[in-house]
């Protein structure tokens, strides 16, 4: 069975060596996420702190932070198995006459059980309130010149105004006040293009902010999946079974049942205030700019939720991890669209979009440059600043 929520996550971590458990006091303000580098740095371990100052929440950190860690919590070894089910899922055909269905009916099978499941109740909806407050969570700050406390593995949920696809996205949030926070949503990000035509609708779009959930989930989150293709199923896809979903309770969303927290409000796009500085994945921190503010308008918890958390800077760090994994698990879609890519490599240190060394099985000259321009078109592939293709 799938790994369904943190709690299992942890469990399996210690069976496996690879989670530590802090009982000492430490500081949400730059303590834990200097430990959590120098665990990292050194090719240490999760690290659950359950005793945060001010907070009766504990703090889990460096989660996914090996290839170990993420075969723990995908189930697999081999990451192009999720980029494989989803190509043999976009050549499958859907056969005329009874008979060549019944054959085909342990394939659409398979495919089904990858769908969301919606529920009334779940984990997450154990305790409700619409008097929310960023306050109460042991939110980090991460760096000593960054602007404030940050949300930084919160999965951003919101749906497409027009055509209701779901997207979960992990943008930054830097916290304000006690219901206000700042939306890094980027203008190349799924979640930014929601925001966009509700914005030329005159309309506030709804926003989730998920804390916690199935590991799949949270890597489905980062995961530049194909546009069109809803992030609750790519989850599914990932995990070989559905994730479960419950309603939120202030907006109109729906969200991870087996989450931790989640925290409901809306993205006025008119509302945009500046956000950062931030010591950010390149070693360097960025400097401050608009972006839109989220609302506090509700929270749905656990009686026992764990807050997950990532930090970033000079690499490798935890993000370093994930990023291999995505690299991988998208290597059948790259081959699907370009067939004479044999394999690729984004090395952690370009930073993943800085370079991408890509090899080729080269039939004619002028190969390279025209899988070079099919890449630069592709996705998240679109930001890489090289390319290098060989033989």
């Amino acid at each position: 069975m799938p790994i369904e929520d943190i709690h299992e996550f942890i469990t399996e971590l210690e069976k496996n060596g690879e989670l530590k458990r802090v009982k000492t006091e430490v500081d949400s303000n730059l303590e834990i996420a200097e430990i959590l580098r120098r665990e990292m740095y050194s090719n240490g371990s999760a690290i659950l702190f359950e005793n945060v100052k001010g907070y009766d929440i504990p703090v889990l950190g460096n989660a996914f932070g090996s290839m170990k860690r993420l075969e723990i919590g995908l189930e697999m070894t081999d990451f192009t198995e999720i980029g494989q089910r989803i190509a043999d899922m976009t050549k499958m055909d859907i056969p005329s006459g009874f008979l060549n269905k019944i054959k085909k009916l342990p394939e659409l099978s398979k495919m089904a059980s990858s769908f969301p499941k919606a529920e009334t109740r779940g984990p997450v909806t154990e305790i409700t309130s619409s008097d929310a407050s960023f306050d109460d969570l042991p939110i980090l700050k991460s760096w000593p010149n960054d602007a404030g406390r940050f949300i930084t593995l919160g999965l951003v949920a919101t749906k497409h105004p027009e055509t209701g696809v779901r997207n979960l996205g992990v943008y930054r949030m830097q916290v304000i006040d006690k219901t206000h926070a700042i939306m890094h949503w980027q203008k190349h990000k799924r979640g930014a293009h929601h925001g966009d035509i509700s914005k030329d609708r005159g309309e506030k779009i709804p926003v989730a902010i998920i804390i916690g959930g199935e590991p799949a989930t949270i890597f489905s989150s980062i995961a530049p999946v194909p546009e069109g293709l809803d992030k609750y199923l790519f989850a599914g896809i990932t995990r070989k079974q559905g994730i479960k979903t419950v309603k939120c309770k202030t907006i109109d969303l729906d969200v991870p049942a087996n989450a931790e927290i989640v925290l409901e409000g809306y993205v006025d796009p008119e509302d945009t205030r500046d956000e950062g500085p931030f010591g950010d994945h390149t070693g360097y921190y960025t400097p401050a700019e608009p972006f839109p503010t989220f609302t506090l308008t509700g929270i749905m918890r656990r009686k026992d939720p764990i807050y997950v958390t990532t930090v970033v800077g000079k690499p490798i760090l935890e993000d370093a991890y994930i990023g291999k994994v995505i690299e991988r698990s998208f290597l059948p879609l790259i081959r699907m669209l370009q067939p004479e890519v044999v394999d690729y490599s984004m090395p952690a240190a370009g930073w993943f979009q800085g370079l991408a060394i890509i090899s080729i099985k080269k039939r004619y000259p002028g190969q390279a440059k025209k899988v070079m321009m099919g890449l630069w078109g592709m996705g998240q592939l679109s930001l890489t600043k090289m390319f290098v293709v060989v033989d």
